[in-house]
């Protein structure tokens, strides 16, 4: 099967304690899989786009729970098995003011930080309309520096549209290797999507949200650039214009997961022809409904994103 959308990277178990307990005291966690890569694919396939994950797991209960979420998402699994590796995950403990969400990563050795090109379906990034990384899977370690490069050199060969976010993790590395790694990726993509934040603390840019996406777009030569600006809303760089959107209202139970909510939806719409602004609108809606509901997942319709854009109310749907 070929996929039009092809994400790379990591994805883990995500245990949490029930909302109001501390970790260190909870007696239950809660089981779930999470990662930029695959959530990105998740929102995607959950929006109508053929979506296909590349990585690698280890041979065992835990991996085998990934690839299974993933297919329940309509989302196709490309893994290479390794009998000897563990599982990544992540804990994390929702905060409420003045007490913030923590997050605690056990992803060190994972399998995926060991996997090389060559263990890899490349085939499918060769095939695929789009493929997407992030900043998170270069910094899990060397080999994967070199490997998401291989791959979005692979794409940028074979014509695939290349996208990446530069998702920046303080508890992964630090700004300046993040910028190092990912200035050298670059020249090799085509759509940067970056927070203004990360942009300001890993790039070392300033000015208005605007003028950051001029000047990346001319020093990188991008062709489009989308930045986020968390309630501010997002805009982007294309052709030379620039495009707004703001946010939906929303009423937030989880906001973990909402970029990559918003990086889905927009690819999702680029890849089905519509304009960077459509594309924007889609992300917004989409990122307002991940904010509803538990967990990393995306778990929307497009009704119900076609509904967020109407401004339809979320009263009883009867």
């Amino acid at each position: 099967m070929t996929a039009e959308l092809v994400t790379f990277g990591e994805t883990m178990i995500r245990l949490s304690p029930p909302e109001g307990e501390r970790i260190e005291t909870a007696r239950s966690l809660e089981f779930r899989t999470a990662g930029a890569e695959s959530n990105v694919a998740v929102a995607a396939s959950r929006l109508g786009c053929s979506a296909a994950w590349l990585s690698k797991l280890p041979d065992s209960p835990l991996g085998r729970r990934v690839t299974t979420e993933l297919r329940t998402h309509g989302v196709e699994p490309y893994v290479r098995w390794d009998d000897d590796a563990r599982q990544g995950a992540y804990y994390i403990e929702q905060g409420r003011a003045p007490r913030p969400t923590n997050v605690i990563y056990d992803r060190a050795d994972a399998a995926v930080t060991t996997a090389r090109p060559d263990e890899l379906a490349v085939d499918i990034v060769e095939d695929a309309a789009a493929f997407y990384t992030s900043g998170i899977t270069p910094a899990l370690s060397e080999t994967l520096r070199e490997t998401t490069g291989r791959l979005l050199q692979t794409a940028t060969e074979a014509g695939t549209t290349t996208a990446f976010d530069l998702n920046y993790r303080s508890k992964l590395w630090s700004p300046s290797d993040a910028r190092d790694a990912c200035e050298s990726l670059f020249p090799k993509v085509d759509i940067l999507v970056a927070a203004e934040r990360d942009i300001r603390t890993v790039l070392e840019l300033d000015g208005d949200a605007p003028t950051l996406a001029s000047e990346l777009a001319g020093d990188f030569d991008f062709e489009t650039v989308v930045v986020t600006r968390g309630e501010d809303g997002a805009l982007a760089r294309h052709g030379g214009t620039v495009y707004e959107q703001p946010v939906f209202e929303t009423d937030t139970v989880d906001a973990i997961g909402t970029g990559d909510a918003f990086v889905g939806a927009f690819l999702s719409r680029l890849i089905a022809g519509e304009s960077v602004q459509t594309a924007l609108a889609y992300g917004a809606a989409t990122a307002a409904l991940k904010r509803t509901v538990h967990g990393d997942l995306a778990v929307v319709t497009p009704d119900e994103v076609e509904r967020v854009l109407r401004g339809g109310d979320a009263g009883i749907d009867r």
